[in-house]
């Protein structure tokens, strides 16, 4: 797929734009969005990349077209299985609402510069080594594996990184939010704020996230330009999604049985196209292996839509069976209908885990501050 510089140039200009637009209204007024306001911008960048799949259609042909919409459903399904994260994230911070959406346009933009790199390195391994396809396709089916044996989707099987641990003990930091800047002077000492430490956690988990998408989307195609665009496509109105969908992000709860999936059927897509063009002088001699087959675009689109049509399905109908139980049990299905519960005794194991994720205390300067 041959790509003029004066398309790479355009495409890399409208996001900048989009970008730029995104960031002139937030930094000027952060705010939650409403729903009109979510659903508008979601159908707009759907759109945006709908219309970029046609182009790519009637320019190039079908088959690098179906490569741009398998790669962008596989990437647009790992980034709201990463929203996931973020609410998680937002929670065990008490990020108010107000400042959310900043925090997630910057994560956003740091997925964007993180996914960019890899897709370059990406493209240059594979350009130098036919035989990377073999340790991509491997990665895959090892997290595909390990998406597995987490089963549904839980806030309790969210564990923050090192980063994220070394930040929370090692950074001077206040318990108060100065709107959204990342530090506050206090008594004439700067210490960092709660979303500081956000910005860290969103950070970390749009790198980890990375690694696993880069990989997959390059077992669908391997054209930088359709990658690169994939992943612009993916990213573009998850803010806006988070707070569209809301707790129905929740009720996807066999989002990762569903992506393990997928992300195990692209692994044994990768090892078979590098049995497929293998070189390694230590399996079949070094010599290409002709009876491993090539799995033709059309089908792995396929396998995609019906893959995550039957996980968001059956997601949906255990969320309503679940709510179903529990009005039968007379337990409340929603924060608004549940009386406060009174706070329960904890081991000393669990209280000490909680009390490492809760905020400090307030210093006793700062209460008399106050």
């Amino acid at each position: 797929m041959h790509v003029a510089d004066y398309v790479w140039y355009i495409t890399v200009g409208v996001l900048l734009a989009l970008l730029a637009f995104d960031v002139f209204i937030i930094g000027r007024r952060p705010h939650e969005p409403t729903t009109r306001e979510s659903a508008t911008a979601i159908a707009f960048y759907i759109g945006l990349a709908v219309l970029f799949g046609l182009g790519v259609w009637v320019f190039s042909g079908g088959n690098y077209a179906g490569e741009f919409f398998a790669g962008w459903l596989t990437e647009y399904s790992l980034s709201v299985d990463n929203l996931f994260i973020f609410l998680i994230i937002m929670a065990r911070f008490g990020v108010p609402r107000k400042y959310q959406q900043t925090a997630l346009l910057i994560g956003i933009i740091l997925a964007l510069v993180f996914r960019g790199i890899f897709i370059a390195v990406g493209a240059a391994a594979i350009n130098e080594f036919s035989w990377i396809f073999y340790l991509f396709g491997a990665f895959l089916v090892y997290t595909a594996i390990h998406l597995a044996r987490q089963g549904e989707n839980d806030d309790e099987d969210f564990k923050e990184n090192a980063v994220i641990r070394f930040a929370k003990k090692r950074l001077n930091a206040t318990d108060e939010y100065n709107g959204v800047k990342l530090t506050v002077l206090k008594n004439g000492k700067r210490l960092v704020t709660p979303m500081a430490i956000v910005i860290i956690a969103l950070g970390t988990t749009d790198l980890l996230f990375a690694l696993d998408s880069i990989p997959a989307i390059y077992g669908l195609t391997q054209e930088p330009f359709l990658v690169f665009a994939a992943n612009v496509f993916a990213l573009m109105g998850l803010r806006q999604l988070y707070f569209l969908l809301g707790d129905l992000l929740k009720r996807l709860v066999y989002l990762s049985i569903g992506l393990s999936v997928v992300l195990a059927f692209i692994g044994v897509k990768l090892v078979l196209h590098a049995m497929h063009v293998n070189e390694l002088p230590f399996i079949n001699g070094g010599h290409h292996i002709d009876w491993a087959p090539e799995i033709p675009i059309w089908f792995s689109l396929g396998f995609i839509i019906i893959t995550l049509g039957i996980t968001t399905v059956a997601s949906l109908r255990k969320s309503r069976t679940l709510e179903a139980e529990a009005a039968a049990d007379g337990t409340p299905t929603s924060p608004e209908a549940s009386p406060a519960p009174s706070e329960p005794e904890l081991d000393p194991k669990t209280k000490a885990e909680l009390d490492a994720i809760r905020p400090p205390e307030p210093h006793e300067s700062d209460a008399k501050n106050s």
